[in-house]
């Protein structure tokens, strides 16, 4: 049924929009958006700039679909990658009819800080909601310091949540659903995501390549699906492991492939975990050379580079 078919009645009695979650890489986007869809779909590290590309989380609550949509941080690009990030991130805030932003309240309100963030707000054309996170770690007068900030530069109520311990979520909900839109529900009321189970199969590789790597390793590796054969026991998932350089190989596989075991014992249980069946993950580490900064590879990866770029 299309929305030309619905009767005004219809219409009015649910509401339904997108919520564009907003902020600086680490301000706990991803951390916010597990908590109020209540599973884990955005990948979280403690490492900044693990979500690179948009992940879309729904939620239907009574007559009120929620449609929210992760995106990568407010960043400097200095590469294609980053580029293709921050053009994810301003073309979410396109399509918002509520802007969802998340500011890590222990981070110091510095003038290259909110730039960034005032920059991407000139874009907006939905009303914004502040969500001030952190706040049962940060210091009483960072804390000050955002919400005077705030006062004198974003138009919207902001509330003081931690997305980790879950305080102050159910009040910003709330208020996320006030400002919705009159219209249909867009996806079954039982959804919790729209984007296909490969790309979180892939993203749970990569969130578990940031837990175990360190040094520029996390930021050089991206996840493919190679093939996803369903209908057995277990499931088979072969993935590719891209690496920008020859010498990283060595390094994602480890010792006597001590390191890629490891991985693939971790990525599996999450993977299973994931899809409620036993997984047989078939890892295989491949040089993709420069693909950070090579377009090609990155349209091949699932990246779409502003045209203007």
């Amino acid at each position: 049924m299309t929305v030309s078919e619905l009767s005004n009645s219809e219409l009015s009695a649910t509401r339904t929009g997108y919520v564009t979650l907003l902020g600086r890489p680490n301000a706990g986007k991803s951390t916010l958006l597990n908590r109020l869809i209540g599973q884990h779909l955005s990948i979280v590290t403690s490492k900044a700039q693990t979500t690179w590309q948009r992940v879309t989380g729904l939620l239907t609550v009574d007559s009120d679909q929620l449609i929210f949509l992760d995106t990568p941080g407010l960043l400097e690009a200095k590469d294609l990658l980053q580029r293709a990030m921050l053009g994810a991130a301003l073309e979410a805030l396109s399509e918002a009819d509520v802007v969802l932003l998340v500011i890590d309240a222990g981070r110091r309100p510095d003038t290259k800080e909110t730039a960034r963030i005032e920059r991407a707000l000139e874009e907006a054309r939905a009303p914004i909601v502040v969500a001030l996170n952190k706040i049962d770690e940060a210091p009483v007068a960072m804390v000050a310091a955002w919400d005077a900030w705030l006062a004198d530069n974003v138009e919207g109520p902001v509330h003081h949540i931690s997305a980790l311990e879950g305080d102050g979520a159910e009040a910003l909900l709330a208020e996320v659903r006030e400002k919705l839109p009159a219209g249909p529900f867009l996806y079954p009321e039982d959804d919790i995501a729209s984007d296909p189970v490969r790309f979180f199969v892939a993203e749970l590789v990569r969130e578990c390549i940031f837990e175990q790597y360190h040094q520029e390793i996390p930021y050089s590796v991206m996840c493919q699906v190679e093939e996803f054969r369903e209908g057995g026991d277990p499931v088979y998932i072969q993935m590719n492991v891209f690496v920008e350089r020859k010498s990283q190989k060595g390094i994602v596989i480890g010792n006597q492939g001590a390191a890629i075991r490891a991985l693939g014992t971790c990525a599996r249980k999450k993977i299973e975990h994931f899809l409620g069946e036993r997984v047989y993950l078939d890892l295989w580490v491949k040089p993709l050379k420069g693909w950070r900064k090579n377009r090609s590879h990155l349209n091949q990866l699932g990246f779409r580079i502003p045209e203007d770029e």
